[in-house]
């Protein structure tokens, strides 16, 4: 008797919790972006007005990622039996387990309010506020005006995800890496939270979109100061815009089309963060990073955050360009970007160059496509500040996965990536790594 007492106990303790959570932590929020598998190739928030307002909700949700990694480096200085420029050294092992925290608020009628929070990741162990922003679907104003214009209008305002270019809605995003197919997004990683606001217009699979921002990750009142090659102190914003098309264009057939730019002619402060502003940090660990200089000073992992991504170092000043294409008939997925941009720092007077291209192929297959297999080519070639000849980093990755629900996956990587045309004293001259990555992840 006291055995089924307890087996009941048990039960209880398992199983109403879990109602609770569905009805009272997983509430249904209008125009939310989904953090489980429904979530995959959605893009901008639709405006279908789907869930009716019935008063405020709250919703919480999560990102949990942890991986194993057995990842090689080389390079110059390794194949010669030098001791100059050492990589950190590589052994397989786990990764410490990534956490994402997402609180949603349904604060009026296609009123919402959203707030992330970085648990634990490879830049912080410490918890940080990745931002928080209001949307608007609806306006509480009457009149007919009012409905129209927000039957076709988003407007987002706060601290949030930068809206350039669309491969920001497929990388991987600290302990919420369900969206992604692969390890890690581009080799030039374009993501930034900024200040600031972006108003939509959406009709009939045509998208356009404004904003404008603070071009940094931190808000701050500080002076920028000149230098000898930049007496230029103005404090100017980034200003973007966003234009495409995203429609079915039969039962199996979805094609969208995208083009972004983002500018910004004087950065304040710490500088522009277009191109590092991310406070997760990289899939791969440690991976071709310096661990010893010239005079044996061992380098400090514990800084190492961005491994295996090239950041062309546009602080002060940045014009980018991106174009996207994605293309899904049937199973069949095919994604691509072409980017350009050029930029400087504060201490150069002329502006360098950055091109990137990146294609990957998926093929989702299962009943509820639920297992997922491809690949991915992706190369940066970009002039950096004291070099005379551009460099080039290539990209190769193979992968596959297995959602077990629309919560909960599987997948796993095979990479190699080359460094080219790096000058002799630079550590990744003649760089390389390759290798294998496993995830299990869960997002809901």
């Amino acid at each position: 008797m006291k055995n089924r007492i307890l087996y009941l106990l048990i039960f209880t303790a398992l199983v109403l919790p879990a109602g609770l959570m569905a009805q009272y932590l997983l509430p249904k929020i209008s125009n939310l972006r989904p953090y489980n598998q429904t979530g995959i190739n959605v893009y901008e928030t639709s405006k279908a007005d789907t869930v009716p307002f019935n008063g405020l909700k709250l919703r919480f949700g999560a990102g949990f990622t942890q991986q194993f990694q057995n990842l090689k480096s080389e390079n110059q200085d390794a194949l010669n039996n030098q001791t100059t420029n050492k990589l950190y050294p590589l052994a397989p092992g786990f990764m410490t387990a990534m956490a994402n925290l997402y609180m949603d608020v349904q604060l009026g009628d296609g009123i919402r309010l959203n707030v992330t929070s970085y648990l634990s990741s490879r830049h912080h162990n410490e918890t940080w506020v990745k931002g928080g922003y209001i949307q608007f679907d609806k306006l509480p104003f009457k009149g007919q005006f009012w409905q129209d214009l927000m039957k076709i209008t988003t407007i987002k305002i706060g601290h949030f995800e930068v809206n350039y270019g669309d491969q920001h809605f497929r990388r991987s995003d600290g302990g919420h890496a369900l969206y992604n197919p692969f390890m890690e997004g581009n080799i030039v990683d374009e993501f930034a939270t900024e200040i600031g606001g972006e108003v939509y217009l959406q009709k009939n699979g045509w998208l356009g979109m404004l904003g404008i921002t603070n071009g940094m990750i931190k808000g701050h009142i500080d002076s920028v100061f000149a230098t000898v090659q930049d007496i230029n102190t103005k404090r100017d914003p980034s200003v973007y815009f966003k234009g495409g098309f995203d429609k079915k264009l039969d039962d199996n057939v979805r094609l969208r089309v995208t083009g972004s730019y983002y500018h910004n002619s004087s950065a304040a402060g710490s500088g522009l963060t277009l191109y590092g502003g991310d406070r997760t940090g990289s899939n791969y660990q440690d991976v071709m990073e310096k661990w010893k200089d010239a005079t044996g000073a061992v380098q400090a992992s514990t800084a190492i955050a961005f491994s295996g991504r090239f950041n062309p170092g546009f602080s002060k000043k940045i014009d980018a360009v991106m174009l996207n294409a994605f293309l899904k008939a049937g199973g069949i997925e095919i994604f691509s970007t072409y980017e350009t941009a050029q930029g400087r720092t504060k201490t150069e007077t002329d502006d360098r160059k950055m091109t990137q291209f990146a294609i990957d192929g998926v093929y989702r297959f299962g009943k509820t496509e639920n297992l997922f297999v491809g690949a991915r080519y992706n190369t940066v070639t970009a002039s950096l500040q004291g070099y005379t000849a551009d460099v080039t980093v290539n990209r190769v990755a193979f992968a596959a996965g297995w959602f077990i629900t629309k919560s909960v996956m599987m997948k796993g990587e095979y990479v190699t990536q080359q460094y080219n045309n790096f000058p002799n004293t630079d550590y990744r001259a003649g760089g390389k790594f390759n290798g294998y990555v496993l995830e299990a992840v869960v997002g809901f």
